[in-house]
């Protein structure tokens, strides 16, 4: 892993060159993960935007900088959550939910089976499989026990294995 924390003192100092730099790092990785939780290309994009303003303000805040992307996938985390709790508020109202436009699928099946996995299920599995974080590090990212994280992982990985494996 990148060690960012140069460029992080460059950034609480005001250079922009730095905080891009930071997220030259990092963006592929904040939109495939609001992309596959969100699955909507606008939605995701909109969080992404949020996320980075919201870091750039508040770049003084982060204590360890070598933490930097952790601490900008923890934005990332709650500005989905936030996104994730409008969704409800809209599906109640609409049984349609966003689709993914744009976002390769290698099968039909795969991505119902997907679909149909709740919103932290999601969150958990884009961070783990797109992300590539470990169980660690997403349970700090997500506040929650990082065994929690692994026993979550693995129940979704048997869930989408056994849905997508076809019966003989």
């Amino acid at each position: 892993m990148k060690n960012f924390s140069e460029d992080v003192r460059l950034a609480k100092k005001g250079s922009t060159e730095a905080f891009s730099r930071l997220y030259a790092e990092v963006y592929k990785d904040l939109y495939h993960i609001a992309l596959y939780s969100l699955k909507n290309p606008h939605d995701a994009s909109d969080v992404v935007s949020d996320t980075v303003l919201d870091a750039y303000c508040s770049i003084n805040n982060l204590r360890e900088p070598e933490k930097f992307k952790s601490w900008i996938m923890q934005i990332l985390s709650a500005k989905i959550k936030r996104r994730q709790k409008e969704y409800y508020t809209a599906e109640e109202l609409n049984d349609d939910f966003p689709e993914i436009d744009n976002f390769d699928y290698d099968s039909v099946e795969l991505k119902d089976a997907l679909n149909r996995l709740d919103s932290e299920s999601s969150l958990i599995l884009s961070m783990s499989v797109l992300g590539g974080y470990t169980s660690e590090e997403i349970s700090r990212i997500c506040d929650i026990k990082s065994g929690t994280v692994r026993s979550k992982l693995s129940r979704i990985k048997e869930k989408l294995r056994l849905e997508l494996t076809p019966e003989i």
